[in-house]
C-alpha cells in the first residue's frame, strides 16, 4: 500500500464516515500514479522504439519531445547530463530506441518517459535477429546438453578451423604445441569474416569431418564487433556443428562474446588459446568431474544469492526513490523550462503594444505640429529683430519688420497703416 493511499485512508478515518466515497485531492492522486509507475519494475527499465516529434531543446540543454508510431504517443524528456553521452542529434521525423523509466509530471499530471539512453532504430537489429534465431535453435534441441559429446582425455589428433592468416592459428598451434607435442594438428583454412565465411567455415568442417582419426575439432577466430563475428551467428554453420561428427570446440571473440557457435558446440572456450587448452586437459577425469560438479553447485548458490541480492535492491531503491528529492528537482527543471518559454512569449507580446503605442503617439504628435500647420497655407509671424511672435494687430506698429515663416521658408515684410488708419497692413519690402 502506498503512503498516498494510505492517507487517503486515514483522512477518510479521522472523518469517521465509512460510507462516504473515496476522494482524492489532485496532488494525492498524481503521487499516487508516480509511485505506482516507479515501483514498477519493467516501466523502471524498458526500451521503446518510435518516431521523434514536437522535439525541443531548450537553452538548459535538456531534451523534450514525443516518441510516437501509428497509433499512439508518448512524452519523454531526456536530461542534459544524458544528452551529453548522446553519439547523434536527434530530430523530428527520426526513428529512434529510447531506454528510460516512466513516473509522473505532477504539475500537469502527465505520464512521461524519463530517457538516460537514446540510439537511431536499427542499432540494435542485427542482436535483435540473433536472439530470435538463438530461441528457434534452441527450441529445434540444438543446444540441448544431451546432444554434447565429453572430450576425449587425450586427444591424438585435432582438426582446426580458422583464418590462415590471423593471430587465432599462431596461437592455437602454439598452445597446442606446448600443452601436447606429440599431438597431430589438420589445419582447414576458411573465411572468418564477410559473406563468403558462412560457406567457408561449413566446407572446412565437413573436410575435417571426412579425417577417420580425428578427435574433435576447434572453431576459432579473434574478436571483433556483432557484425565481424556474424558469419558464426549463421544458422547453416550452426546446423554443420551439430551435426559434426566428431565434438567441436568454439573458441570465438573474446570472453564476453557469444556467438550461436558457442552454443552449438559442444564446449565453448573464452578465447582461440582457451580452446586449445581445453581440447588437452592434463587434469584427471575424477577431478574435471568434481570440478563440474562445484560449478553447477556455485552456479546455483550464485544465483540465488544474486536473487536475493536484486529484491533487496529493488526494494532499497523504490524506498530510496520514494524519498529522493530528485523528482521535485527535475519537475522544477521542466517547469523553469516552461517560465522561461512564457516569460520570452510574454515580453514580445509587451514589445510589440509598446512600439503599437509609440505610433499612435507619434502620427498623434505630427498631427499638432506647426509644420504640418503651415503645410495648409497658415504663416507665423515674428518680429524682424526681438523674434516675438506676432498673433494681434496691436502688436505690430507702422514701420516695423516681420517675418513671415511659411511652408519652405521666410518671407521679410514691413507692417503699413491703411489710407483710413484704421487697419495696418503688412506689406512687402
Amino acid at each position: 500500500m502506498t503512503s498516498a493511499f494510505l492517507l487517503v485512508i486515514l483522512t477518510r478515518m479521522d472523518a469517521f464516515d465509512l460510507n462516504a466515497p473515496l476522494i482524492f485531492s489532485v496532488a494525492a492522486l498524481n503521487n499516487y500514479l508516480r509511485e505506482l509507475l516507479e515501483t514498477d519494475e519493467v516501466l523502471q527499465d524498458l526500451w521503446v522504439r518510435g518516431e521523434i516529434s514536437n522535439f525541443s531543446q531548450p537553452r538548459s540543454g535538456h531534451l523534450y519531445f514525443t516518441l510516437k508510431d501509428s497509433e499512439a504517443q508518448i512524452r519523454c524528456v531526456m536530461w542534459k547530463n544524458s544528452v551529453l553521452r548522446l553519439r547523434f542529434s536527434p530530430a523530428d521525423g527520426m526513428q529512434v530506441e529510447a531506454h528510460g523509466a516512466m513516473s509522473v509530471y505532477p504539475s500537469q499530471g502527465q505520464v512521461q518517459l524519463y530517457l538516460d539512453a537514446l540510439r537511431p532504430a536499427g542499432e540494435g537489429a542485427l542482436y535483435q535477429e540473433f536472439l530470435r534465431l538463438k530461441a528457434r535453435l534452441e527450441a529445434e534441441g540444438l543446444f540441448d546438453p544431451d546432444h554434447k559429446r565429453p572430450l576425449p582425455r587425450l586427444p591424438h589428433h585435432i582438426g582446426v578451423v580458422t583464418s590462415a592468416t590471423g593471430a587465432a592459428l599462431q596461437d592455437i598451434l602454439q598452445t597446442l604445441s606446448r600443452r601436447l607435442p606429440v599431438l597431430r594438428v589438420s589445419v582447414a583454412p576458411s573465411p572468418v569474416q564477410g559473406v563468403e565465411a558462412p560457406p567457408g567455415i561449413i566446407s572446412a568442417l565437413n573436410q575435417l569431418n571426412q579425417l577417420p582419426d580425428l578427435d574433435l575439432i576447434i572453431l576459432a577466430r579473434g574478436g571483433g564487433s556483432i557484425e565481424d563475428l556474424w558469419a558464426f551467428n549463421d544458422e547453416n554453420v550452426a546446423r554443420a556443428i551439430y551435426n559434426s561428427r566428431v565434438p567441436v570446440i568454439s573458441g570465438i571473440g573474446h570472453e564476453t562474446d557469444f556467438t550461436i557457435a558457442d552454443f552449438v558446440a559442444d564446449l565453448r572456450a573464452p578465447t582461440p588459446t582457451g580452446a586449445a587448452e581445453l581440447a588437452t586437459p592434463i587434469t584427471a577425469q575424477e577431478l574435471s568431474l568434481s570440478l563440474r560438479a562445484a560449478s553447477d553447485q556455485l552456479d546455483a548458490r550464485v544465483s540465488e544469492l544474486l536473487s536475493s541480492a536484486r529484491q533487496s535492491l529493488a526494494l532499497a531503491q523504490a524506498e530510496l526513490r520514494r524519498g529522493s528529492p530528485r523528482a521535485v528537482v527535475q519537475n522544477s527543471l521542466q517547469r523553469l523550462d516552461e517560465l522561461h518559454a512564457r516569460l520570452e512569449r510574454l515580453g514580445q507580446s509587451q514589445l510589440e503594444a509598446r512600439n503599437l503605442r509609440l505610433a499612435n503617439a507619434m502620427s498623434r504628435l505630427n498631427a499638432l505640429s506647426p509644420q504640418a500647420v503651415l503645410k495648409r497655407g497658415y504663416a507665423i509671424i515674428t518680429d524682424q529683430h526681438s523674434g516675438a511672435l506676432i498673433s494681434r494687430v496691436s502688436q505690430a506698429q507702422p514701420g516695423q519688420g516681420l517675418l513671415l515663416r511659411v511652408q519652405d521658408g521666410v518671407i521679410p515684410a514691413k507692417v503699413t497703416l491703411n489710407p483710413t488708419g484704421a487697419e495696418e497692413h503688412v506689406n512687402n519690402p
